[in-house]
């Protein structure tokens, strides 16, 4: 509120709903439950128990070799319409966003457990992943609206640490469940978390946001549908290319190879032309792309996500091929990374709600997920249990500090009008990092496989045992000894093959990230610009420095804004419409007042 706020409405104020900042401590726990329940379902436990039931999903269809489509189609759909709920959230309010996500959520997860076939369940995954981006985006504006910008760091931590415990029970339980009782249950027991956020959140999530206003049919218009359309298609082209190229093993001449790569092609650049010169409100956000920070942030994000999901797709196949383990110890070897990621997490939003900088923690730990990755390619058939189960552990740790300074430096580099279109940004190059890093290690792998397992076996029939072996990981651990001995010596050398490309893609973003500045702004720091270049005479220097600080709240730093001050390292100008700027009045549950 303002002076120019009035202290009663229609007479009183009794009925006026509070702000993101001044609602209750028991309603904020309230609605971080109903958030973090969610989150610990559809972006965590719902993506990486898949992995563990993964081969036993494939291999109950014989389809081992399409099995990555249940991995591509679920982060093709979070990468196509993750970035549409930073204006859903603006146009519905973010309790109507972040419902809306959790139904499609729960729904796809619901039709994948009564799913007849590996096309039926490969659409039922795409749905699942329209609501579980949108989760994800959601519930970070909700906790970037409660919180200021020092503590956002640290509550982002706390969102991490659900994050990662889905992660790492996500795996065993889902093994666990699919050795027990079928694949089918352990998608149908998430369920029941589904409804539990639904409810939550309706009882809680009730503030405003300030700011102007505009209806919501008006802001509707400014959704970016021809950008998401094309940016789908793009993407989804490029999957089929990969898919049908290396793991149907067709040639360049035949059309279901030339004919996506081509239309990939077309359509990415239709969607930079759209993005360009024709959405109003653009995905992609073009004025982000002119500038170091969120670039870099970007690319950071696409890196780091390609090697985190080449890892957890394939790190599990590892044991289940090589090792001859059991689906429920595979995804048991991934709960240390889940753990280290949560208390990485943790100790980064600690760090930067203590110190306000992050790039000494960057240049320290953010060499840990090669180091990581080094351990994990060089683990062989007879390691020891110390190296197959704490290998991961530098990856997870790295990766959880790096992504969290990393979407800490994007925020403060944001005006408050642009927080909920750069949150969408930087999920954008996540989403896109993610399905890369499954499509493009399928294809790595699939190319080696058949490669390794034809050099290997031979005779007559020699054919057929490769494309059965390629369509059933749970093959191997049933062939005579000649065969598994050969079978998994080529899954090693292939898997290996797909954590080298992870290695690699880690030490690039390490490499792109160093520029990044380094601290969020502090007082004395953005008084600079007024009391170094300005021509102010002293004693007006000092009234305005005295007028200043009277005001200064460091909890609140990331909303203030001086006067003179319009450009700033690390930041940009303030806009007067910001997509934040758009929401309506009109509609309950964290839309904006009048």
């Amino acid at each position: 509120m303002t002076e120019r706020d009035p202290l009663l409405v229609n007479g009183s104020n009794k009925h006026r709903l509070p702000g993101p900042r001044d609602i209750s401590r028991s309603t904020r726990y309230g609605i971080l439950v109903g958030l973090w329940s969610a989150t610990f379902l559809s972006v965590s436990f719902s993506s990486k128990h898949s992995v563990t039931v993964l081969p036993s999903i494939s291999s109950d269809f014989n389809k081992s070799h399409e099995a990555s489509w249940l991995g591509t189609s679920y982060l093709l759909a979070v990468c196509t319409f993750t970035p549409l709920y930073g204006r859903l959230s603006n146009i519905m309010g973010r309790r109507g966003a972040n419902q809306l996500a959790v139904c499609t959520a729960a729904l796809g997860t619901l039709f994948c457990g009564f799913s007849k076939n590996m096309e039926m369940l490969v659409v039922a995954r795409f749905l699942s992943g329209m609501g579980g981006g949108g989760i994800l985006t959601t519930c970070t504006i909700t906790t970037n609206d409660m919180y200021s910008m020092r503590s956002r760091g640290l509550a982002q931590g706390v969102q991490s640490l659900f994050n990662g415990l889905g992660m790492g029970l996500g795996g065993p339980i889902g093994g666990l469940i699919s050795d027990r009782f079928g694949w089918r249950w352990a998608f149908l027991i998430q369920m029941p978390l589904f409804a539990l956020s639904l409810v939550v959140t309706t009882y809680n999530l009730q503030y405003v946001t300030p700011g102007k206003s505009k209806n919501a049919k008006d802001v509707l218009k400014r959704i970016d549908y021809g950008g998401s359309f094309t940016l789908l298609l793009s993407v989804g082209s490029c999957l089929v290319f990969l898919s049908m190229k290396y793991n149907e093993d067709l040639p360049w001449s035949n059309q279901w190879v030339y004919v996506p790569l081509a239309l990939a092609g077309i359509f990415f650049i239709v969607f930079i032309l759209v993005e360009l010169l024709v959405a109003p409100e653009p995905i992609m956000a073009p004025f982000l792309l002119k500038q170091k920070v969120p670039v870099l942030v970007g690319a950071n994000n696409f890196l780091v996500s390609l090697c985190n999901f080449s890892v957890m797709y394939f790190f599990p196949m590892w044991f289940q091929t090589v090792a001859l383990t059991s689906a429920s110890t595979a995804g048991l070897h991934l709960f240390p990374n889940s753990i280290c990621m949560s208390v990485g997490s943790l100790f980064a939003g600690w760090m930067v709600h203590r110190t306000g900088k992050y790039k000494l923690i960057n240049l320290i730990f953010g060499c840990f997920p090669f180091i990581g990755m080094v351990l994990i390619t060089l683990m062989r058939e007879d390691s020891g249990p110390l190296q197959q189960w704490l290998s991961i552990i530098p990856l997870g740790f790295g990766n959880a500090v790096v992504l969290q300074t990393n979407l800490v430096a994007l925020l403060a580099h944001l005006p408050e009008g642009s927080m909920a279109v750069g949150t969408g940004f930087g999920q954008l190059f996540r989403g896109l990092g993610q399905v890369g890093g499954v499509a493009i290690s399928s294809a790595l792998f699939q190319f080696k496989l058949d490669r390794e397992l034809r050099s290997r076996i031979h005779g007559d029939g020699a054919a057929e045992i490769v494309d059965e072996i390629r369509h059933s990981t749970t093959l191997v651990g049933q062939l005579p000894p000649d065969l598994q001995r050969a079978a998994r010596d080529s899954y090693a050398i292939s898997l290996r093959a797909v954590f080298t490309l992870a290695a690699c893609s880690a030490l690039l973003a390490y490499i792109v990230r160093l520029p990044v500045c380094s601290s969020l702004p502090t007082f004395l720091s953005s008084l600079k610009p007024i009391l170094n270049p300005s021509p102010l005479v002293p004693s007006q220097a000092l009234c305005l420095l005295l007028m200043y600080a009277a005001e200064y709240n460091e909890e609140d730093e990331d909303t203030r804004r001086l006067p003179f001050q319009h450009r700033r390292r690390c930041s940009t100008p303030e806009l007067t419409e910001g997509i934040q700027d758009l929401e309506s009045a009109s509609i309950g549950g964290s839309a904006r007042k009048r």
